[in-house]
C-alpha cells in the first residue's frame, strides 16, 4: 500500500518508518527543507531507541520517501495520515490550527479514493471539521472518507508500541475506510478496536488522563505516607498486586510531563467545559501534580535551610528516561524555583542536553554526573536514567561540599546511602 504522513515529528516520524518497515511505500511530507534534506541522509530530529537504523534501512530500500511536496505524494497514497502538534493555547483548548491548514492542502492534491486519517490527538468533533476543509476544495475525480486512528506511543519504546500495540483504534464513518485501514493494520498484533470517529477521538484523551490520575494518585500517597510514618513505595506496591488496578503508573515521583498528559488533561477538561461540565478530577490532577514538582523543592529548602549561594546538582532533565524530550518536563519547573531562591544549578543529563541548553538559561551543564556533583551543598535525581543507578556512590560523596540527595525517583535503597554518610530524602519514604 501507498500511504503519507504529514508531519515529521515524533509520532509522525515513528508511525511512518514502522509502516515502511512492514513493506509498504511511505512518504512523509515536511514543511522545513534542511529537516527533510537530514531525513533523507538518515539523520533523524529526534531521540529514539533503534529508530536511526529503521530510517536508515527503509531510506536506502526507497520505501520511506521525505517531500516538502503535497504534489508529490498525496495524488499516488491509499491513505493520508495528519501526524502534526496541536500544541495547548492559553486556556487548556487544543490549537488545530495546523490540523485544519494541513488538512486542506491534502484536499486539494486528493485522486481517486482517498481515507485522510487524523493520527494527531484531537477534541472530539476535529475530524467532521476536517472533512468540511477538505470536501471544500476537492478536486472533482477524487473521493475520500475520513478516520481517525490515535496513536499511544510511548517515548523510549516506540517502535515496540508501534509494532506491539495493546490496541489499535480505529474510528470510522463507512465499511470502506475500515476495511482499508484494517488492511494496513494487519501486520501489527494488537487488539483492533473499531468504532466510531466520535469515539476514536475520545478514547485518546482519556487514555491519557487516567494515567495521569494514577500518576497524581500515587504522589497524592507519597505526600501522605510521608506525614503519616507510611511506606508509600510498600503502599503502592500492595495495590498494584490488585489485577483491578496494575502496577504501571503508580510510582511516585516529581510528577508527569512531556508532550502528551500536561496538554491532553487541560484538553479534555477544556472540552468538558465547552459541553457544560466541570470536570473537578482532572483539575485535582493538575493541582497534585502541581505539587508532586513543589514537593522536591520543599525538601530541598527544609534540608539547606537557605538556598541563596548554595550549589544543587541535578541529575536528569528530560520528562523521562531514554527519550530526549523535554517538553513541560519537571527539571524546568524545579530548577526555575531553586534559582529563584537564590540556588546556582549543575546539570546532566544523558541525552537530553541539546535540548535542555535551548530552555534552561544560567545552568552549569555538565559532561558527567560526578561533575554535576561537584563542590555541590545537594544532589536531586529527577529522572530514573539507568546510569544514575550504577553510580558509584561513594565517589560522588567526596566530590560534594555537603553530602545531601533527593532522590526524586527512588531509585536507590535508603539504607544503603545512609550508610554511606548521605543525608537522604525519597518521595513518599
Amino acid at each position: 500500500m501507498t500511504i503519507t504522513f504529514v508531519g515529521h515529528g515524533y509520532v509522525g516520524l515513528v508511525s511512518a518508518s514502522i509502516f515502511a518497515e512492514l513493506g509498504n511505500t511511505v512518504w512523509v511530507i515536511g514543511h522545513t527543507s534542511e529537516k527533510i534534506e537530514n531525513l533523507k541522509k538518515g539523520i533523524i530530529p529526534i531521540y529514539e531507541p533503534g529508530l536511526e537504523e529503521i530510517v536508515k534501512r527503509n531510506v536506502k530500500a526507497k520505501r520511506l520517501l521525505f517531500t516538502l511536496s503535497y504534489k508529490e505524494a498525496i495524488p499516488a497514497s491509499d491513505a493520508v495520515f495528519i501526524a502534526v502538534g496541536t500544541p495547548p493555547k492559553k486556556n487548556g483548548e487544543a490549537d488545530l490550527s495546523v490540523v485544519f491548514a494541513v488538512a486542506e492542502k491534502i484536499g486539494r492534491n486528493l485522486d481517486g479514493y482517498t481515507v485522510v486519517v487524523t493520527k494527531s490527538t484531537v477534541p472530539v468533533g476535529t475530524n467532521f471539521e476536517v472533512k468540511k476543509i477538505i470536501e471544500k476544495v476537492l478536486p472533482q475525480k477524487a473521493t475520500f472518507d475520513v478516520a481517525s486512528t490515535p496513536e499511544f506511543l510511548r517515548e523510549g519504546q516506540a517502535i515496540s508500541d508501534t509494532l506491539h500495540p495493546d490496541r489499535i483504534v480505529i474510528g470510522t464513518e463507512t465499511k470502506r475506510a475500515e476495511e482499508k485501514l484494517v488492511e494496513l493494520h494487519k501486520p501489527i498484533d494488537g487488539t483492533m478496536v473499531l468504532t466510531t470517529i466520535p469515539t476514536a477521538e475520545m478514547i485518546k484523551y482519556a487514555a491519557n488522563a487516567f494515567l495521569a490520575t494514577k500518576i497524581s494518585f500515587a504522589n497524592a500517597i507519597a505526600q501522605l505516607c510521608e506525614v503519616t510514618g507510611a511506606d508509600a513505595l510498600g503502599v503502592l506496591e500492595g495495590i498494584g498486586l490488585d489485577s483491578r488496578i496494575g502496577k504501571s503508573f503508580l510510582s511516585p515521583g516529581p510528577g508527569y510531563g512531556g508532550s502528551c498528559f500536561p496538554k491532553d488533561v487541560k484538553a479534555l477538561i477544556a472540552i468538558a467545559k465547552q459541553h457544560g461540565y466541570k470536570f473537578l478530577l482532572l483539575k485535582d490532577v493538575e493541582a497534585i501534580n502541581a505539587q508532586a514538582m513543589e514537593g522536591i523543592v520543599y525538601k530541598a529548602k527544609k534540608l539547606l535551610k537557605n538556598l541563596k549561594g548554595k550549589t544543587i546538582g541535578i541529575l536528569g532533565l528530560s520528562f523521562k528516561p531514554d527519550t530526549d524530550d523535554m517538553r513541560d518536563a519537571p527539571s524546568i519547573v524545579i530548577i526555575n524555583q531553586l534559582q529563584t531562591m537564590g540556588a546556582k544549578m549543575k546539570v546532566y543529563d544523558p541525552i537530553a542536553m541539546d535540548n535542555a541548553k535551548k530552555i534552561l538559561k544560567h545552568v552549569i551543564f555538565c559532561s558527567d554526573s560526578y561533575e554535576a556533583a561537584k563542590d555541590t551543598d545537594l544532589l536531586i535525581v529527577i529522572t530514573e536514567w539507568n546510569e544514575f543507578r550504577q553510580l558509584n556512590l561513594g565517589k560522588i560523596k567526596e566530590y560534594m561540599r555537603q553530602p545531601v540527595l533527593i532522590d526524586g525517583r527512588n531509585i536507590y535503597d535508603p539504607n544503603v546511602v545512609q550508610r554511606l554518610g548521605f543525608i537522604y530524602r525519597g518521595v513518599g519514604r
